[in-house]
């Protein structure tokens, strides 16, 4: 489905059978897309938006992997999944460009009132905590991609973890684009409720030959008071892909939010996570890796804002440029007038491999009280030689002993990742190496 136009809306609703309110909103975000400019800071983008393919069904969801097509489970068992789900994870959701294909939770988890489906499932089973939470975060008109996303968002992830709820083990969602020139807009919607705990997992990839596409996701999370949620991604998506994505948390008091970031591939990354302190000693952590390789540019970074007292929040960014690529951080930490006794750190480390490529930071710090601190920290650097020198004269060879280098580098991002997805990235950055 393509051309860029209220008729396009119109198709995507019917087929989906959604409730009017819904189409509405899509209209009114369609508006909104057309009436607003690019971004006017980072990358230039250059995206055909009447060349992109807005919504593709490939199959019916199920909630045993036998039931599926196999040559659409197989992809998903060579990365893993199928052992994963079996061994640590809670429930799993897997989304195959517009749709979801499979989706499945404990029954346990289900027992004590977690919700865990996707989010065209959540419009039509829980229209009331639908409309409570959707667009709540990032509205209508908040940047031209997010109102892309509202126009035609299909799939995602909703999860509603109820008061006192403390998962055990991980829900994990997983999206893949297959197909050129097109266009993956994901809704995600997480509830942690008061006392609640959660942690989320997030994959991303892509084939290499989804030449031309557009993934535009939208994240909204509510951590209310004393909750706690983590949400972990790995994106490897192909190095044609804009990844332009709007991910934003609402913290409430003594709520904890953790953002673990890690952008590899795309052709363009433009993401900056970002948490709103509300309540009084709330928490907000945001630690990043990005990787830009040769055409690759990784704008990326975090927000933090702080409105209430007592507030802490942590930035830590590494980022890797090698064979011509780009690494930005582009950040900002606002403490507002009202934010007394906070406390914010932001450090931005960057490896630059070769003299072809490139590293910005693009920091905003605004502190509006006098009772509060902001720390910021930047490096750039290149492999020692004195390192390199000490591991060659202990028998290793140059190349194992960059790698040696540059997996300590990140040391820090990856010890907060689950065991697969730590595995998983050394492999990733080992065929980049």
């Amino acid at each position: 489905m393509k051309t860029l136009n209220s008729t396009l809306i119109d198709k995507v609703s019917s087929f989906k059978q959604e409730p009017l309110f819904m189409k509405h909103i899509r209209i009114k975000a369609l508006k909104s897309f057309n009436s607003l400019n690019m971004p006017n800071f980072g990358p230039k983008l250059n995206i055909d938006f009447d060349k992109i393919n807005y919504f593709h069904k490939v199959d019916d969801q199920v909630n045993d992997w036998e039931k599926m097509n196999s040559d659409l489970k197989q992809p998903f068992e060579e990365l893993g999944l199928l052992k994963a789900e079996k061994d640590y994870l809670g429930g799993i959701g897997v989304q195959y460009e517009s749709t979801s294909i499979y989706h499945n939770m404990l029954s346990y988890l289900e027992e004590k009132g977690v919700i865990f489906v996707d989010t065209d499932t959540a419009l039509k089973k829980y229209p009331e905590l639908f409309k409570k939470y959707f667009s709540k975060l990032i509205p209508i008109g908040d940047n031209k991609f997010s109102d892309l996303n509202t126009a035609f968002w299909s799939g995602g992830a909703f999860i509603y973890v109820p008061k006192g709820v403390k998962l055990d083990r991980p829900l994990q969602s997983y999206f893949w684009i297959n197909n050129q020139n097109f266009g993956q807009f994901e809704r995600t919607i997480i509830i942690v409720d008061e006392g609640a705990e959660l942690e989320y997992i997030e994959g991303c990839t892509a084939r290499k030959e989804s030449a031309g596409s557009l993934h535009a996701g939208v994240v909204e999370i509510f951590v209310h008071k004393n909750a706690k949620c983590r949400y972990t991604t790995i994106q490897n998506w192909s190095t044609n892909i804009y990844n332009l994505v709007t991910k934003r948390a609402l913290v409430e008091e003594d709520g904890l939010m953790e953002w673990i970031d890690g952008n590899i591939g795309s052709k363009i990354t433009m993401k900056y996570p970002a948490c709103i302190l509300k309540g009084k000693n709330a928490r907000g952590l945001c630690l990043s890796i990005s990787l830009a390789d040769k055409d690759q540019i990784q704008d990326a970074g975090a927000k933090m804002i702080h409105l209430g007292p007592n507030t802490k929040s942590k930035i830590v960014s590494k980022s890797i440029a090698r064979n011509g690529g780009n690494a930005t951080y582009r950040g900002t930490v606002h403490i507002s007038k009202e934010a007394i006794n906070s406390m914010s750190t932001v450090k931005c480390d960057t490896f630059i491999l070769d003299s072809l490529s490139k590293s910005d930071t693009f920091p905003t710090n605004i502190v509006s009280n006098k009772s509060s601190l902001l720390e910021h920290e930047a490096t750039v650097s290149k492999i020692s030689e004195d390192e390199l020198f000490y591991l060659m004269s202990r028998g290793i060879d140059e190349e194992k002993a960059k790698e040696l280098i540059i997996l300590g580098f990140i040391e820090e991002f990856k010890s907060e990742l689950p065991l697969e997805y730590a595995v998983e990235l050394n492999n990733l950055l080992k065929n980049k190496y």
